[in-house]
């Protein structure tokens, strides 16, 4: 029995004595074409970028807790919502009663006022009056142990200022032509309001910009290029060509990018191509085989979702402070690094 003892208690202090994980590990959950990635620090902290779409007998808020499940989290430190259109908001009511959120993260009022935003808002807004919340604008931080995250873009504008090391002359601005849009002026809707970020961990840097749009890129990129480069992309509004611009892809040079489209949501093979000629680029990933683009996927090893395979499988993605990447697709349990 004391041998028993002293094992326990030896096996208690070598749990303590072991250092904590020394990844940023993220989980880009499928939820369909909407978005929703769970990040977590490497002092246990959480963030949620986005919570995907409602209903469907609570898919995509079951797919975010079995990612929580899989990350040992039990509270979401930081929720932030890039901006309220259905896919990115309205699962938030369904996700937040089901885990506890401290700090919910914003652009602040809503930029368009039709009914359905109007009231998306309004039970979002009523979430955050019982916590904590934080409206950002360009050059704000949001608060993360272990990693610094700056705003670019939030509520129409972004940073006016380069970044430390940044500010180079954009050569795609000359090629890259701004955009006329039809019936409504995309610029001007929640997408082309969305809070963009880049996050720094060490010498790793990510960009995310929700779905941003494509003359709101313009208006951060050019003339001169404020972030410089990244090691991953989130590729931005599902893979949609009505973002993901050359005057945003290309300058950044990621290795990785990673794309949430859907089967059927967006994946456009103009954005696949983009991304596969992007300077550096090694490694493109998707979260279904796009049917928008049929010829333009890239192998079935870099998505997680195929045509016929269940749905469901999140990519995982961990970040080392020396700008290793290790990408895992749940699909098939493999993971590919990317060393700088």
């Amino acid at each position: 029995m004391k041998r028993i003892l002293f094992a326990f208690c030896c096996a208690i202090l070598l749990a303590s004595s072991l250092p904590a994980a020394k990844t940023l590990d993220m989980w880009v959950v499928d939820t369909e074409g909407g978005k929703s990635v769970l990040l977590l620090s490497p002092s246990g902290q959480s963030m949620l970028i986005d919570t995907g779409f409602p209903g469907n007998n609570d898919r995509d808020a079951n797919r975010i807790l079995e990612a929580c499940k899989a990350a040992g989290v039990t509270k979401i430190d930081v929720l932030i919502t890039t901006h309220y259109d259905m896919d990115h908001v309205n699962n938030t009511p369904a996700v937040v009663g089901r885990i506890p959120v401290a700090l919910f993260v914003d652009h602040g009022p809503a930029a368009v006022t039709d009914r359905g935003t109007t009231a998306a808002v309004k039970a979002y807004d009523e979430l955050w009056a019982k916590a904590k919340h934080l409206v950002v604008k360009p050059g704000d931080k949001i608060p993360f142990k272990d990693v610094d995250i700056v705003v670019l873009t939030s509520a129409g504008q972004s940073i006016k200022t380069p970044l430390k090391g940044a500010g180079k002359p954009n050569p795609d601005c000359a090629t890259t032509q701004p955009k006329t849009w039809g019936r409504t002026n995309e610029d001007n809707s929640e997408n082309g309001n969305s809070v963009g970020m880049l996050f720094t961990f060490g010498k790793f840097r990510m960009a995310d910009f929700g779905d941003l749009t494509w003359n709101r890129e313009i208006q951060l990129m050019c003339p001169n290029n404020p972030i410089g480069t990244v090691d991953l992309f989130m590729v931005s509004h599902h893979g949609n060509n009505i973002s993901n611009s050359p005057a945003l892809i290309n300058p950044l040079h990621a290795r990785v990018s990673v794309m949430d489209n859907g089967a059927r949501k967006i994946g456009a093979a103009e954005v696949m191509k983009t991304l596969k000629a992007a300077p550096g680029m090694q490694a493109v990933y998707l979260s279904h085989w796009s049917a928008n683009a049929p010829n333009d996927n890239p192998p079935d090893e870099f998505i997680a979702n195929l045509q016929s395979s269940p749905d469901g499988k999140w990519i995982k993605i961990s970040a080392d402070k020396n700008g290793t990447i290790a990408v895992t697709n749940a699909r098939t349990g493999e993971s590919k690094t990317y060393k700088r």
